[in-house]
This record gives C-alpha cells, sequence and structure tokens, in this order.
C-alpha cells in the first residue's frame, strides 16, 4: 500500500523585505518522511523557528514548497481551486493551536459545527437541520462532549480546553484520514494538556486517524508518539520510533531539548 503521506525533499524559502533589502529566509530545508497507510501519531518537535509549522501549512496546502514534493495517498497536494480545496479537506483537517481564535466570539460554537455538516456531506444532498445536529453530535461525542453542553454557547462561555475539544470534533465532522495538530495544547490549562493528548490517542485506535502532532513540548511527545521528527533551523537532525529516540537521543540538539526537560515530565508520560 502507498503511503497516507509523502514529503520528498521539500525545502520552503521566504523572500523578506523590500526591494532594496530583500532577502531570502530557508524556513525548511531537504525535509523528507513518509506516515505509513497504517494509522500513526507522528510528532514533529522542535523550537520556535525549526520550521515545524512551515512543515504543517505545506501538509495542509496552505502553502507550496519552493522544491520538492508533498503527496497525500499518491497524489501531489497542489490546490488551485475552491472544488479541489474542498475535496482535500475532506480527507486532511487541521486543528489549531488557538482554540479562541478558530471561533468568532460573536457567533455560537453550533453554527461552526452545523456549517461543517452541511459543507461536507456525504451524500450529495446538503443535509437538513436533523441530519447536521445528528452528524455534530456524533463528532462532539468522541471527544468526550455532547451537543446539548454546548448548542447555543458562545465561545467564551466555554473553558478552553472545551472549545478545543469543539475544534477537534468540527475537524471530525468530514471524517477526515489525516488530522494535523500544531501546537494543539500550548494554549490549554496545564491540567488540561494530557486530557487532549489522551484523546489524539483515543481518536487514533478508535477512528484509524493518523495524526501529525506538531509540538515543542517533549514530554507530551513522548508520551503520544509513535514516530517522531526532531528539527533544528528547518533540518531534521533525528528521528525514529519515538520512545527509542527520546530515551537516548544520539545528536547534541535532540540531548539538549531533553535536558531541558524535568525528568519528572518524562516519568509522568510513562
Amino acid at each position: 500500500m502507498s503511503a497516507l503521506l509523502s514529503l520528498s525533499h521539500v525545502t520552503k524559502v521566504y523572500r523578506q523585505g523590500g526591494m532594496l533589502g530583500r532577502r531570502l529566509i530557508t524556513a525548511v530545508k531537504d525535509v523528507s518522511f513518509e506516515l505509513g497507510a497504517e494509522p500513526e501519531i507522528l510528532s514533529i518537535v522542535g523550537e520556535s523557528g525549526s520550521g515545524k509549522s512551515t512543515i504543517a501549512a505545506m501538509i495542509l496546502g496552505q502553502t507550496e514548497p519552493t522544491e520538492g514534493e508533498l503527496q497525500f495517498s499518491g497524489r501531489t497536494v497542489a490546490i488551485h481551486s475552491r472544488s479541489e480545496r474542498k475535496a482535500f479537506m475532506k480527507e486532511v483537517q487541521p486543528v489549531l493551536q488557538n482554540p479562541f481564535e478558530a471561533f468568532n466570539p460573536l457567533k455560537r460554537v453550533d453554527r461552526y459545527l452545523f456549517e461543517t455538516a452541511r459543507n461536507f456531506s456525504f451524500s450529495g444532498n446538503r443535509p437538513d437541520r436533523q441530519q447536521a445536529e445528528k452528524m455534530a453530535d456524533a463528532a462532539l461525542v468522541h471527544v468526550g462532549l455532547t451537543l446539548e453542553e454546548v448548542k447555543g454557547r458562545f465561545p467564551h462561555e466555554l473553558s478552553g480546553g472545551q472549545l478545543q475539544r469543539v475544534a477537534i470534533a468540527r475537524a471530525l465532522i468530514p471524517q477526515p484520514r489525516l488530522l494535523v495538530a500544531d501546537e494543539p495544547v500550548s494554549m490549554v490549562d496545564a491540567s488540561l494538556r494530557m486530557a487532549i493528548v489522551n484523546l489524539f490517542g483515543r481518536l487514533k485506535n478508535e477512528l484509524g486517524l493518523s495524526i501529525v502532532y506538531i509540538t515543542h513540548d517533549l514530554a507530551t511527545a513522548y508520551y503520544i508518539s509513535d514516530n517522531i521528527i526532531i528539527m533544528r533551523k528547518g533540518e531534521i537532525v533525528e528521528r525514529g520510533q519515538a520512545r527509542a529516540v527520546l530515551d537516548n537521543p544520539r545528536h547534541p540538539y535532540s540531548q539538549a531539548l531533553k535536558d531541558a526537560v524535568l525528568a519528572a515530565d518524562f516519568s509522568a508520560a510513562t
């Protein structure tokens, strides 16, 4: 079976400044990796500026690589029209860093769920209100909520953890094969982070989802990942099975990242 997601020698260069002060910034340099056909959680770990969020944007088709190729399910990720975007987003969905920025504060959160259900119907017919509510409720149940709990409520009436779970439920409605979660717990209260991380593990097992988990948090990556990529200044410095890499990091940068995390964080993640 072909890989679900494949990046082959991907480089992304940005141009910054005006005509007189223009310079080139290489955000990602010659990155290659695959997600296999079987569900897995792949963590991409690195500090700010390591290129991990640029990789997420390229996987989501939000920006094109300067060099190299990305393929999803054997097809090049190239989105040039609204219909291509919609077809792609049925299979690949984002989970953003800040759930409060994902929702308009003046719009009830259930409307987002209903609109997603109507936009990504599978029957070819736009679902009515009752069908949309059924789809929304089914997705919410997967994240530990119900439609009754969130119906009619505005974003500020939910906690950060609840709102992030609603965002994840919204991403589940199209029944995607891949979630791209970019720092999904960094804006959530520390006491709730492991609940969100555990949720990703359940979604992988229960729904057969693959997840690209973008993070700077080595402890949660250690806990949840099947495989891990460690990035520094746009390049991959280490990769492999998550616990093997993080128990015995070989690259000096990987060792420094681990040393920066309290040993207690790793023991708590076992």
